[in-house]
């Protein structure tokens, strides 16, 4: 077998995957995928088409982001790539960050008005537990990106560059 040292790149991945940015962005994909997951497998309308955008655009540009970075091809991204990948990831994140908390406010709104049905006795489809279900979610992806970004602007302030 050969060394570790020998494989090209092989622990740089691992690294970027494995470090707080990394971790961070890993953890956007999972709770941002319930989001999207719990919302599309259910009945939805009017104001839950806007969640539905928001959630799975911000799941496809956090994965698309994430490839790029454990890739190591921040270069290749014209405009946003090189040095300011990681103003653009800040960006990301505090845009994201932003543009769930309606998300949260549109699915709590719908969790708080389908609460009647919450009952044993009522025998209605009922979308309450899908509603508080996609809440948490959206609250869980939002505190994701906000931690994100929080990171990133103290990474920033150290003067230190985000590996992920």
């Amino acid at each position: 077998m050969a060394p570790q040292a020998d494989m090209p790149g092989g622990n740089d991945i691992l690294g970027r995957v494995r470090s707080v940015g990394g971790v961070l962005r890993v953890l956007q994909l999972l709770v941002g995928a319930g989001v999207w997951v719990t919302i599309a497998a259910n009945r939805y309308e009017g104001a839950i088409h806007f969640a539905l955008l928001i959630s799975v655009l911000f799941w496809l540009l956090t994965l698309a982001s994430f490839a790029i970075t454990v890739l190591d091809k921040q270069d290749l991204v014209p405009l946003i790539g090189g040095q300011r990948w990681s103003l653009s990831n800040l960006v990301h994140d505090v845009v994201a960050t932003a543009l769930y908390a309606p998300v949260i406010g549109i699915m709590a709104y719908k969790m708080q008005k389908n609460a009647y049905c919450n009952l044993e006795q009522y025998k209605h489809a009922c979308f309450y537990k899908v509603y508080l279900t996609a809440t948490v979610f959206a609250g869980l992806t939002t505190l994701a990106y906000l931690l994100s970004a929080t990171y990133r602007v103290v990474q920033k302030c150290r003067g230190q560059t985000p590996p992920a």
